[in-house]
């Protein structure tokens, strides 16, 4: 090429890039930036809200442009890094559809940090979505998500737990107010007053089964698995309404499951709480919504704290290190489970849920691999992809935890931890509701599960 050909071309090149350029500047300047009004306040309307306002367990408010400006930046850290909303479970393994699906989507995250990037405006103020009301100190998330209001609320009585001490198990009884047998639906567990959420660790609710209760439960009949335990069992184990813990929502059961409350029952308490610096009068209260009469289901759900330990209360992670530990359980039944929540203290940091089936295969059920101690987030699987596994499989519960200075929330790394119930020792629990299903009603779940993956495979 001469040197005149090559000068050519390069003008030419030099020319379209220009072209290129300006075009690409002038659709960047053609594309507004997000704003508050318009864009980012419907989102924190419909996934931050419900704990972002006046008087909740938010540290601030997010309702108007003057609250949420002036915390932008962090916004934009929080949600980019998917830290919040609180759901961490992982999207590119296992279960991917729920019930109560409280994430952002990518497009949501990209609008807030496009948001913040451009300076974070507010907009047209006549763009803001109608707002939401704003719910009473405390109130039930089931309520806020749209169940409706408990059919029946229990509550405790209260524990004062001083300002500074040891950490307390306060273990009331409550009356089960009914006359007659009723089956329920949904159940939510929390604290007794705002104030109680600092102090109030981990609350369980235990049926105190009446006899009528034991006989129905020990018969191996669809409402119970069929190689039941014995009545002695049953009552010295107490079958377990719901376990609340930081942050958790509501259990709700799947359609056709559910618990059975029976008159004469009472609630047994198993609530632990620590001290946070100032004396506060602490309990429980559970929200029971109960299937109409003549809905009545046809089978129970139980709930499941499959461990992660190899030897339950047996841990020992030592100072400054990252640690692992493995738990096995062997399914005496074909299993539907339901739901997942991985329950740790100060150094959990990740929890896989992996089902190993008789024939050998693998399949991961959930994995959650920041762990928050402060929200115990329940993931609640959509009916449809609820996974069933046949007698025989081994549930694998894999734990890991952070006893370092990176953990944020780890109060001493220099410190030996092991396991207790104490805030400062250490557990792993999967929790999970399962319903027991006989061979045909496994087959049948397994045949409609590959009938739904056939017709939404791409067609060729």
């Amino acid at each position: 090429m001469t040197g005149k050909g090559f000068r050519q071309r390069s003008v030419l090149a030099a020319t379209l890039g220009g072209v290129i350029l300006i075009a690409a500047s002038a659709a960047a300047q053609t594309a507004p930036a997000p704003t508050f009004s318009k864009d980012v306040a419907p989102i924190l309307q419909n996934k931050c809200q419900e704990c972002h306002q006046p008087n909740s367990i938010a540290p601030m408010s997010l309702i108007t442009f003057a609250e949420s400006r002036p915390w932008a930046r962090s916004i934009k850290t929080r949600v980019a890094t998917r830290q919040m909303p609180p759901w961490h479970i992982d999207q590119s393994v296992g279960v991917q559809k729920f019930k109560n699906d409280m994430s952002l989507t990518q497009k949501e995250i990209d609008t807030i940090v496009a948001w913040v990037d451009a300076g974070a405006p507010q907009g047209d103020a006549k763009d803001m979505p109608a707002p939401k009301p704003i719910a009473s100190d405390n109130s039930w998330k089931g309520v806020r998500d749209g169940f409706g209001e408990p059919d029946l609320v229990i509550r405790s009585s209260e524990y004062k737990m001083p300002a500074k001490g040891q950490d307390v198990w306060y273990r009331p009884m409550s009356e089960i107010p009914i006359t007659e047998p009723r089956w329920v639906k949904m159940v939510e567990i929390r604290p007794t007053n705002l104030k109680a959420r600092k102090v109030l660790h981990h609350s369980i609710a235990y049926q105190v089964l009446s006899p009528a209760n034991v006989a129905s439960v020990n018969t191996g009949t669809a409402n119970g698995p069929s190689a039941a335990a014995t009545v002695e069992d049953l009552v010295n184990r107490r079958p377990q309404l719901m376990e609340w813990a930081i942050g958790k929502g509501y259990d709700l059961f799947t359609p056709g499951t559910g618990k059975m409350i029976m008159p004469g029952e009472k609630l047994s308490w198993d609530q632990h709480l620590h001290a946070a610096g100032e004396e506060i009068d602490a309990g429980s209260e559970i929200a029971l919504w109960l299937y109409p009469k003549g809905q009545e289901p046809t089978k129970r759900s139980y709930l499941i704290g499959f461990t992660g330990l190899q030897r339950r209360g047996f841990l020992d992670i030592a100072p400054n290190s990252v640690s692992h530990t493995e738990g096995f359980t062997v399914l005496k039944e074909n299993t539907l489970i339901t739901n997942f929540q991985p329950h740790f203290h100060l150094r959990g940091k990740a929890m896989e849920v992996r089902a190993i089936l008789p024939d050998g295969s693998t399949e991961v059920v959930s994995y959650v691999g920041k762990f928050n101690f402060n929200w115990m987030t329940n993931y609640i699987y959509a009916d449809d992809a609820a996974p069933a596994f046949p007698k025989g499989t081994i549930i694998q519960v894999s734990a890991w935890y952070d006893n370092t200075k990176a953990n944020p929330n780890n109060p001493d790394p220099d410190q030996w931890v092991g396991y207790g119930d104490r805030t400062v020792d250490e557990m792993a629990h999967a929790w999970m509701n399962v319903v027991y299903l006989s061979d045909a009603e496994y087959k049948a779940h397994v045949d409609a599960k590959k009938a739904r993956q056939t017709n939404e495979s791409p067609r060729q």
